[in-house]
């Protein structure tokens, strides 16, 4: 079993590299997911990098910046990434004529999380039945995330590795253009509205 606080504690001054074929030594099914937010592409290349087949799950809510959808695309083709996609069950089209997207903090605004995003994320998850889960959480972006260190352990007991945990914006910027990486801030995400929330699918 293993013990975090030591793994921690022993990962903390290791690079992102580092981490990563770590955690490929301790893992048979390891997965990465995404959603090309902004910095996505350091942990894509980091992590594609040590394993190039890493399987890339993307739960594309359908509500992306057509940035997004651009950026995404050329960070697929430029990384030769394998990417599941994973869409909800119901368009947006027909969701805008029932819903839109509702105030948050309502029913209505969580039952729209569990459609766009909370159950794609299931589904992928039943189908690819990883034992360890790759993201890009970092320290100071939400309070749950600061709880948190490179790896953790999620409530669906599945371990989750952060290669970039403590990392900043500023470090991850000479990383990107160390390697040459394009970035991508016009993203929004109708299940957050606000950077500093959690839509469920961590905490």
């Amino acid at each position: 079993m293993m013990n975090l606080e030591n793994i921690n504690n022993e990962l903390k001054e290791k690079s992102p590299k580092e981490i990563i074929e770590w955690a490929m030594n301790n893992s048979e099914r390891p997965v990465l997911t995404t959603n090309f937010r902004p910095y996505e592409s350091a942990i894509l290349h980091a992590v594609s990098n040590v394993k190039l087949d890493i399987k890339v799950i993307w739960c594309d809510t359908g509500y992306n910046t057509p940035n997004t959808y651009r950026h995404a695309k050329e960070l697929i083709d430029q990384l030769e990434l394998s990417v599941d996609i994973y869409v909800p069950k119901i368009s947006v089209g027909y969701r805008n004529v029932l819903m839109g997207i509702p105030e948050v903090d309502t029913d209505e605004h969580q039952e729209f999380t569990e459609q766009v995003k909370l159950e794609p994320f299931r589904r992928a998850m039943e189908e690819h039945q990883p034992d360890l889960w790759f993201t890009n959480l970092r320290k100071g972006q939400t309070a749950f995330r600061d709880s948190i260190d490179i790896v953790s352990k999620g409530k669906d007991g599945k371990i989750k590795v952060s290669p970039f945990y403590h990392w900043t914006d500023e470090e991850l910027d000479v990383y990107l253009d160390t390697h040459n990486l394009p970035n991508e801030f016009k993203y929004f995400d109708p299940t957050k509205v606000l950077s500093n929330r959690e839509c469920g699918l961590h905490a």
